[in-house]
């Protein structure tokens, strides 16, 4: 792996049992509708890439897998689909605003919660405890990949 992400996904929408039973363990990651998170998508994230897969908008968010970044990025279709929560009427078929890319998990882990993340000094600077962000994907350090990975062991 030569990245590593935090990606978000409510449970209602795709959980981590969603995404182990899902064909080779692998779901598009739709509905992403934040420029900064697409970027991310589009420019910096590899197929190989690991993933905490964190469950959010939910009664106890956290970290509650690992997976990897399975494809690269296509269209997203559900911005073309008007009954789909995530269609974009402006977004053109011919040069679609929105993208998605495969997301394969790989295990299901212990719940590792906020407050847990929260009360570890270490992980002070990791993206998703910073106050006000609402990106669903964020980029994790090295540290605090190795970190997170000896506390879910």
């Amino acid at each position: 792996m030569t990245g590593y992400w935090l990606m978000k996904s409510e449970p209602d929408e795709c959980s981590i049992d969603d995404a182990l039973a899902a064909p080779d363990a692998t779901v598009p990651w739709t509905g992403v509708r934040s420029y900064q998170a697409r970027n991310f998508m589009r420019d910096a994230m590899q197929v190989g890439d690991g993933v905490l897969f964190y469950h959010s908008s939910c009664p106890e968010p956290g970290i509650v897998g690992i997976a990897r970044v399975a494809s690269g990025t296509r269209a997203d279709p559900t911005q073309f689909d008007p009954k789909s929560p995530y269609y974009d009427a402006a977004s053109p078929k011919d040069k679609p605003r929105w993208l998605l890319l495969d997301v394969q998990a790989l295990k299901k882990t212990r719940l590792l919660s906020l407050p847990e993340l929260r009360a570890t000094p270490a992980l002070a600077d990791l993206l998703v405890l910073r106050r006000g962000n609402r990106l669903s994907i964020t980029p994790v350090d090295a540290v605090h990949w190795r970190l997170i990975d000896k506390m879910l062991a």
